[in-house]
């Protein structure tokens, strides 16, 4: 790689919000905010809005959507007229 035309690739601690995961990684996001990690050593913290530990797809917890209130709508308003 070039020097000087990268961003810095750093450790980071990505923290989700809604579900409570902290995981430390490598990356090249940054934030203002730090946050004192397990081993003493304080790193920059970037909040996400989800991870595996909130995404329904990896938690189980899917929405239900009213298709049948959906369908009934859509026959009120373009059904077949007499």
């Amino acid at each position: 790689m070039k020097h000087g035309i990268h961003p810095a690739y750093r450790p980071v601690v990505f923290r989700d919000k809604v579900g409570g995961l902290t995981f430390l990684t490598r990356s090249t996001a940054s934030s203002a905010q730090t946050v004192e990690w397990q081993d003493g050593r304080s790193y920059p913290v970037v909040d996400v809005e989800t991870s595996s530990a909130s995404h329904p797809f990896y938690t189980g917890n899917a929405r239900i959507l009213d298709t049948a209130g959906r369908v009934e709508a859509f026959n009120r308003r373009y059904g077949k007229r007499a």
